[in-house]
């Protein structure tokens, strides 16, 4: 059920063999392969990790909070990236917890007299994140503008 005050957002996973699964959710066309990170028993390298997904939320979730802040500001950019790394480490309990997730965007612009405006803008939206709001993770945020001279 969705209303203006809860949305909803079904994911399926379906084990497949040994450490690897596929998720998969009503309504989207692809399916995506998920297991255990290498750095663990059983790991397996090149697929997509819950790490990876935990990172990738937070990373994907600040790029769809940017591009409304900039459409609902009327901002123009050339283009953004987004570098993010997740960092998993022990708690005080021992227990490994996604402890550290690291924003890097790179906003490109083609008006200097902009940059300040697209730092506040990268900022809004690095606050108004409704996943970095809701995890308990240390989020750092390293924004960088950088201007392209027409050629």
């Amino acid at each position: 059920m969705s209303s203006d005050e809860e949305h909803n957002y079904a994911v399926n996973i379906a084990w497949k063999e040994g450490r690897i699964g596929t998720m998969s959710s009503p309504g989207l066309d692809e399916t995506i392969e998920v297991a255990t990170p290498p750095e663990f028993p059983g790991g397996i390298k090149g697929i997509w990790s819950p790490e990876h997904l935990f990172t990738a939320s937070v990373s994907s979730c600040f790029m769809t909070s940017f591009t409304a802040v900039a459409e609902y500001s009327k901002f123009e950019f050339e283009d953004l990236r987004i570098n993010s790394s997740g960092k998993m480490s022990r708690d005080e309990n021992g227990k490994f917890v996604m402890s550290e997730i690291t924003l890097n965007p790179i906003l490109t612009i083609s008006d200097e007299s902009k940059e300040k405006k697209a730092f506040r803008l990268l900022e809004k939206a690095e606050e108004i994140c409704l996943i970095t709001r809701s995890i308990k993770s240390k989020v750092l945020f390293e924004p960088v503008v950088t201007v392209k001279i027409p050629a």
